[in-house]
């Protein structure tokens, strides 16, 4: 065989051996990746799928912080955020809510498994946990910030909770009227991120005003 022929044959049995250790190998990488894009698309398919079982509702009781502490007590609530809802300004802070002239109200967002808990059980302990005669008024928080409202997501929230009040105000639990506004919900503004979860920051357990 020439030197010639033999360097051929050299760098051909080289490079067929590179493809033989190559090929499995990428042939696992594909078949990995392939894996990981069908978990990923079980995990959102699954995601959406969870998101869309969910309902969404809103309350203003006084306070933010020991009204969501309320709500995250209830099975069936998978979270809950802190915030301003009802107002004129865009992007609030607390500080220009607390001004009382922003027309927000503190308010919490509630979201849960209706298969779990009802509108009519948020509506419950909305009632129970504050006082719902006192206009912007819950305790010592003074302000129409603090006032009671139910800002309703749909036409099923707004039935609800206007058959809800109307039953409370002729229950005669109260000697005054109830005077909770039930109000379409608008944007949600999220409060700071130190007001969320505050009482389970400060390992505070209850605070109910009536």
């Amino acid at each position: 065989m020439s030197l010639l022929n033999t360097k051929l044959y050299r760098l051909l049995r080289n490079r067929f051996s590179l493809y033989v250790v190559l090929i499995p190998v990428l042939i696992l990488l594909f078949v990995i990746s392939s894996n990981s894009i069908d978990r990923n698309v079980y995990s959102e398919t699954v995601n959406k799928t969870e998101d869309l079982n969910m309902a969404k509702a809103t309350f203003g009781a006084g306070c933010f912080w020991g009204v969501e502490a309320e709500f995250r007590k209830l099975d069936g609530v998978t979270s809950t955020a802190v915030g301003y809802m009802g107002g004129d300004t865009e992007n609030p802070t607390y500080q220009e809510v607390c001004t009382d002239k922003t027309g927000h109200a503190e308010a919490v967002e509630v979201t849960y498994n209706p298969d779990d808990v009802s509108y009519e059980k948020l509506l419950n302990l909305f009632w129970e946990m504050h006082d719902p005669t006192t206009l912007n008024r819950q305790g010592p928080d003074i302000g129409n910030q603090y006032r009671s409202v139910i800002f309703y997501h749909d036409d099923q929230q707004k039935e609800l909770a206007e058959k809800s009040k109307k039953e409370l105000d002729e229950s005669g639990k109260y000697r005054n009227p109830v005077v909770t506004e039930i109000v379409p919900a608008e944007t949600f503004y999220r409060a700071e991120e130190y007001h969320q979860q505050y009482y389970e920051k400060k390992g505070i357990t209850s605070c109910r005003i009536k």
